[in-house]
């Protein structure tokens, strides 16, 4: 492997830690707001203006770590495209990873309370039958979230990277082969 590639992928690794610290963060700090009892509107509100926060930071971060990587680079867009790629996929991973760790190890019992709480509101609509197909589903969830914050989150950084990459570097074709 060339010392370039190299640095491509241990540079991408470290923006993409950044951003999972930062998603991480965000969920640590909602988690433990949703524990408390008498939060109503106004944790709610908190809530949503620190996901704002947080999915406006992410963005100006990725933005910021292709123009870098651009500017390095000759402003090459395939390979700013690719660079960002990088970064969402090892950031997705090591969040969901994260994620995982949390609801198996650190909170067990993080899915119960949902999974009683939809019991309660929907224990009228369904039969017992029914009801214990869905409780089942508990054990299943902290896998199924893992693949699940792992694809949304991928998706959406290798978006932002297609576009940002298309805005810093302008128009050539970002799935051009650069043989690299």
């Amino acid at each position: 492997m060339s010392e370039d590639k190299n640095k491509f992928i241990n540079d991408a690794g470290k923006n993409g830690l950044i951003l999972a610290a930062v998603a991480a963060i965000y969920f640590l700090v909602t988690t433990f707001m949703g524990k408390i009892e008498h939060g109503g509107f106004i944790l709610t509100l908190l809530s949503f203006v620190l996901w704002a926060a947080k999915f406006s930071l992410c963005i100006w971060l990725m933005v910021g770590f292709l123009r870098a990587f651009a500017a390095e680079n000759e402003y090459n867009r395939s390979k700013t495209f690719r660079y960002g790629a990088n970064i969402a996929l090892c950031s997705s991973l090591v969040y969901s990873g994260f994620y995982l760790l949390y609801v198996t190890v650190i909170d067990t019992g993080f899915f119960s309370g949902v999974f009683d709480s939809v019991a309660q509101v929907y224990s009228s609509f369904l039969t017992s039958e029914e009801m214990e197909r869905m409780m089942n589903m508990e054990s299943s969830m902290p896998t199924v979230s893992f693949f699940v914050n792992f694809f949304w989150c991928s998706l959406l950084g290798i978006i932002i990277s297609a576009i940002a990459a298309g805005k810093i570097c302008g128009s050539d074709d970002p799935f051009a082969n650069d043989n690299r």
